[in-house]
């Protein structure tokens, strides 16, 4: 049987450091940060305030939302990478699904400023010098000492960041098809790693 070759048309690879594999990436850190703030938030106001724990708590907390801030700039800027990409070659479809869905994301991205910014506003209000990054350096006031606001800038704060969390559950719901799928993905690698 003599059959000759025929060359076969390469199929294009995806290149792994593709600006929409990098946001993926950053999705998911993020949403790590997030998830590290709210559990951490909740934990740390009601531990009693004479608990030892409770003061490296806090500088954690403030930390990874100072973090989320940088991270959240690098995720605008790769986002923006992935949107000329997209959007250059022809503009979207302009339908209700596309709007709805810009206006979740739009809102989830103002919520991911405001939250840590309530949460300077309430730390500087509280204290000047009162955010710290790690145990190794102490940001700079945005907003002055006041003490007066301070529970205004709690409740704000509060507020903001439960509300932020609603846009995430309703931000799941939409994507509920992922959720599940990665969810299965999680339970099955964890059932894997417990039977080795």
């Amino acid at each position: 049987m003599n059959s000759k070759l025929v060359p076969q048309e390469k199929q294009p690879q995806p290149r792994t450091n593709s600006a929409f594999k990098q946001l993926w990436s950053m999705h998911a850190v993020m949403a790590t940060c997030y998830l590290l703030l709210f559990v951490g938030g909740f934990g740390m106001v009601k531990m009693p305030d004479n608990t030892l724990l409770r003061g490296n708590t806090y500088t954690l907390h403030k930390s990874i939302g100072v973090l989320t801030i940088g991270l959240l700039t690098w995720r605008i800027f790769i986002l923006q990478r992935v949107w000329w990409r997209k959007y250059t070659r022809r503009l979207p479809k302009f339908t209700g699904e596309w709007i709805r869905k810009f206006l979740l994301h739009a809102a989830i991205y103002l919520f991911m400023v405001a939250v840590p910014l309530s949460g300077f506003f309430l730390s500087n209000s509280y204290k000047s010098g009162n955010v710290p990054f790690f145990w190794v350096a102490t940001l700079p006031d945005i907003f002055p000492q006041n003490a007066a606001v301070v529970d205004f800038a709690g409740d704000l704060h509060f507020w903001i960041a439960y509300t932020f969390l609603a846009f995430i559950v309703l931000h799941a719901i939409d994507q509920r098809k992922y959720v599940r799928s990665l969810w299965r993905r999680t339970t099955q690698a964890l059932k894997k790693s417990s039977l080795s």
